[in-house]
């Protein structure tokens, strides 16, 4: 198995720096876990290089009610560096720890090419790719409860169809590898009357663009329940050839790995025997549990 979805840095404190040991504690608990390879991906929101070249994008919508919040998370989370963060996960690699240098691409539209420039400055191993928010609101912020009171005046199917729009254009923009939590949208609980053809939306964009997609355990731990993707949505792309990594999303040391045994029956249960693995963001393929 591998884990291609593990942050350095807690939600509560993005100062925090760890270090080649505690890097090392992640390897350790991944492999109780029968993960054999890691991928860190911290956020790319979270380093000040990243916000030079996107710029303060909410201040272009002022008018949305959630615009000051997207402010002060951007203030409170964009104050490190990217040199220091992949030269720790390059000097972990050096160590020879199972670790893969990598980074959560979150979506900016329109602004995916100065950031993909940016990015091919670094040795990166895999980019994994992310929806977080659609303009200004952070649909899957339940902690803030200015971003999850706009799930009470907001159409659950525009959003729906926002997000498949933005996870297409995410997928096209070769900016990244795999689409991480590829229905995030639901995180909160929130559903369309007809989901089916969201998935299939989804799916196509996936497949269309050649990129791999997570399957992720992080779900079972939120509000909505399940696994990323749905079932149904699984079952979509793996008729359609999609490759998969797993992961656990863990930003914590006891969370890494967590339920990779289930993920990995799920996907055996369909029929998947490999994993798609990454070195330089060229694919290569893995058998789906280790030896």
């Amino acid at each position: 198995m591998i884990d291609y979805h593990l942050h350095l840095w807690p939600h509560s404190d993005s100062s925090v720096w760890y270090q080649i040991d505690q890097i090392a504690q992640y390897c350790d608990k991944a492999r109780g876990e029968g993960v054999s390879e890691l991928a860190l991906t911290e956020h790319a929101h979270r380093f000040v290089d990243v916000r030079s070249v996107v710029g303060d994008f909410w201040n272009r919508s002022q008018h949305e009610p959630t615009s000051a919040a997207m402010a002060e998370y951007f203030d409170f989370h964009a104050r490190n560096s990217l040199d220091e963060y992949v030269n720790l996960a390059q000097r972990a690699k050096d160590n020879g720890l199972p670790v893969k240098i990598g980074l959560e691409v979150d979506f900016f539209r329109d602004q995916m090419d100065v950031v993909s420039e940016l990015l091919a400055q670094y040795p990166f191993d895999v980019l994994i790719g992310s929806v977080h928010w659609l303009g200004t609101w952070q649909f899957d912020d339940i902690s803030n409860p200015v971003q999850m009171l706009e799930w009470s005046s907001r159409d659950v199917d525009q959003a729906w169809a926002d997000y498949a729009v933005a996870l297409e254009e995410l997928a096209n923009c070769r900016a990244v590898d795999v689409l991480a939590h590829p229905d995030l949208i639901k995180v909160a609980g929130h559903f369309p009357d007809q989901i089916a053809p969201y998935w299939d939306a989804m799916a196509d964009a996936a497949t269309n663009a050649d990129v791999s997609v997570e399957c992720s355990s992080a779900g079972w731990m939120k509000p909505v329940g399940e696994q990323y993707p749905a079932e149904g949505f699984l079952d979509r792309l793996v008729a359609r050839g999609a490759s998969f990594t797993t992961a656990s999303d863990a930003h914590r040391l006891n969370r890494v790995g967590e339920r990779a045994a289930d993920l990995a029956t799920m996907l055996e249960q369909r029929g998947v025997t490999q994993l798609a693995a990454y070195e330089k963001r060229v694919r290569h393929f893995v058998p789906l549990r280790s030896a």
